[in-house]
């Protein structure tokens, strides 16, 4: 997705800022398709305005801020950034942590917003994509654990080997069209109930 083709969400308490910030990001060739006062209510408004990304620009982020912005990034993330005066340390990590894509200090310069913009999305998709393999890789090492259970189960009771056990798990799997961890699990159901 070129960046010509971004749709903003501006989030500006400051009614004139807000006006030349929404001109330059119009001039950087971002489309702004809604612009907030506050932050409030800026989960409602990012899901009825589907942006790609939220701007918002601000002296400095205080905690009803971060609290949207914490809400946003666990239920519906989007790329944030924040063009904000205040270069104290404290926000920044807590900004960081509640979600915010990028922390720009010293305010909006309408010559670097297209460039910033880029980056924060390009860093939100790459969070987003460790995000999902890490989620796999727990799945993946879960079923893991419950089919090695199993195959205990089995090898324990029905007097197999690893590899018959694995392999008995595997065709009840495709017997019954069912993941092996589906069977693992409906294995160690079993054997709970006859302890």
């Amino acid at each position: 997705m070129k960046s010509a083709s971004l749709r903003v969400m501006l989030v500006d308490d400051d009614l004139e800022r807000r006006a030349l910030v929404a001109a330059a990001l119009d001039g950087a060739g971002l489309a702004v398709v809604a612009e907030l006062g506050t932050a409030d209510g800026l989960l409602r408004a990012v899901a009825a305005c589907t942006p790609d990304v939220v701007i918002i620009d601000l002296e400095s982020p205080d905690r009803d801020i971060l609290e949207n912005m914490r809400c946003l990034s666990r239920d519906n993330p989007h790329p944030v950034v924040m063009f904000a005066t205040s270069s104290d340390s404290e926000a920044i990590r807590e900004a960081i942590e509640a979600g915010v894509s990028a922390y720009v200090v010293d305010g909006l310069s309408p010559g670097r917003v297209h460039s910033v913009v880029e980056v924060a999305v390009a860093r939100f998709r790459q969070y987003a994509s460790l995000q999902r393999e890490l989620a796999e890789a727990r799945t993946s090492l879960a079923q893991r654990k419950l089919i090695d259970r199993a195959k205990g189960i089995l090898m324990e009771r029905g007097r197999r080997t690893e590899s018959e056990a694995y392999h008995a798990l595997r065709k009840l799997a495709m017997d019954q069209n069912k993941t092996i961890a589906d069977i693992a699990q409906g294995v160690i159901d079993t054997a709970e109930l006859f302890k």
